[in-house]
């Protein structure tokens, strides 16, 4: 579909998918207006929702080379090369993502990412405009209000499409709600975070490995900390809603020095501002939103965390959502209407996010439970040797996920298979050296077949 003169795309949202998916629609010569209830954070400084350091993976990076941002976002990033798992002796072990230094993901801040990707879309021909909240809309005659609520003033737009971008809170999903059911429905995951830093070392480097995730698993709670370029880690305290320890039981900054010194001795260390941290840092929700549906016949339609907000334990949500982008993209410029377009888009990417969404939610569980379990090591390390075995055969979960672009829907399908392999395998041994190879080889044959790494 090629615009005709005077159409209109709206997009609802100018964070990091509606910037990216601006930039896109711009660059096919469509007249793009962004409105963004926030203000201007190249102006005023980003004041976003969640600060969770985001991981980008390759899925990602292919989208942000469709809009030439991938080497402006690049010069921010830092590399991580696996988990950094720190049990509770003390001790530490890394466990590599993928093979070598070709299999990472980077850790991204989320500010400054979308400042960088507000200047590609403008850049691109997108209009931006903040302090403008979506106060509403009639679909009928295809006009959006947006207020500024600085002043109260007012302002009509018309539109041809407009699009969701605005994140779980999403203020037009709330609107086609109004006129239709979407199907909707929210499960908390009855864990929340709360947000920590460790600074940069006294000779400004950083504190502890920077090419890492650092985890430290401890049953039903954890910590993470994700590197920043200014040497910094972002920590997140992951736990309970309720328990002992729990958000309900742990409130104040004097019981959260209790608990980092009885369970995160190592990492207390290198918090020296724990207490205001805490004080200064809300507790984050999460959950996880599901829709029957994503589109309004061709008025709109929803993506990212909108349409399938998920869980961020497989780093996956703006990878995700940047796939969202490109799909969206090339669908409304391939197809003859609007209609047909949002149709189409959602019929690819609903049950790819469904998916992700899954794996999301299993990641948690291996994070904050398995990464410390010896079995867990054991199938890992046969992992890696079937993957030298079997090459194109049997993937890793995490590289699929992460290292290809292959759908996510066959991700979990031949991840599926493959967890019951390595369960069956590794029954009651304790060391490779008692697998029984040819065997499993011949399972292996039989159950996968050979990954086509273009699907």
């Amino acid at each position: 579909m090629k615009p005709a003169a005077g159409q209109r795309i709206v997009i609802v949202g100018a964070g990091l998918a509606g910037a990216l998916l601006g930039a896109l629609l711009a660059r096919q010569g469509w007249q793009v207006d962004l409105y963004e209830k926030r203000g201007d954070p190249r102006r005023q400084g980003y004041a976003g929702g969640r600060s969770i350091n985001l991981a980008l993976a390759e899925r990602g990076r292919h989208a942000l080379r469709q809009a030439d941002a991938d080497d402006a976002v690049m010069r921010q990033a830092v590399m991580m090369r696996g988990r950094m798992v720190h049990f509770a002796d003390g001790s530490q072990q890394l466990q590599r993502y993928g093979r070598d230094d070709s299999e990472v993901i980077w850790s991204v801040h989320r500010g400054d990412l979308n400042i960088t990707l507000l200047g590609i879309a403008e850049d691109a021909g997108a209009r931006v405009h903040f302090d403008s909240r979506l106060d509403g809309v009639d679909f009928d005659t295809r006009e959006a209000r947006f207020v500024d609520d600085r002043d109260g003033s007012l302002t009509r737009v018309a539109f041809d499409a407009v699009i969701g971008a605005d994140g779980a809170g999403s203020a037009l999903r709330a609107a086609m709600t109004d006129v239709t059911d979407l199907g909707e429905r929210v499960e908390p995951l009855g864990h929340s975070y709360r947000e920590l830093e460790i600074p940069p070392a006294d000779d400004g480097g950083f504190r502890i490995e920077p090419n890492a995730l650092h985890i430290w698993p401890r049953g039903d709670y954890m910590c993470i900390a994700l590197p920043n370029d200014e040497r910094t880690f972002t920590v997140t305290l992951f736990m309970p809603n309720t328990g002992n320890p729990g958000f309900d039981t742990v409130r104040t900054p004097a019981q959260a020095r209790a608990l980092f010194e009885r369970d995160f001795a190592d990492a207390l260390a290198l918090i020296p501002d724990l207490e205001a941290d805490w004080q200064a840092n809300p507790v984050g929700m999460l959950a996880t939103l599901y829709l029957d549906r994503w589109a309004l016949d061709g008025r709109a339609v929803l993506m990212g965390d909108a349409a399938h907000a998920m869980v961020p334990f497989h780093g996956q949500g703006m990878n995700c959502a940047f796939e969202d982008c490109v799909s969206l993209a090339r669908h409304i410029g391939n197809a003859d209407s609007f209609e047909a377009a949002f149709a189409a888009f959602e019929a690819e990417r609903k049950p790819n996010a469904e998916a992700i969404q899954h794996m999301a939610l299993e990641n948690y569980y291996e994070m904050r439970d398995r990464v410390d379990d010896a079995d867990y090591l054991l199938q890992r390390a046969l992992e890696l040797v079937l993957q030298e075995r079997h090459p194109g055969r049997f993937v890793p979960h995490y590289a699929m996920v992460t290292f290809m672009r292959i759908p996510y829907r066959v991700a979990l399908e031949r991840s599926e298979v493959q967890r019951l392999l390595l369960a069956e395998a590794t029954a009651g041994i304790e060391s490779l050296d008692a697998i029984d190879w040819a065997t499993l080889d011949a399972r292996v044959r039989e159950r996968l077949a050979a990954l086509d790494p273009e699907r």
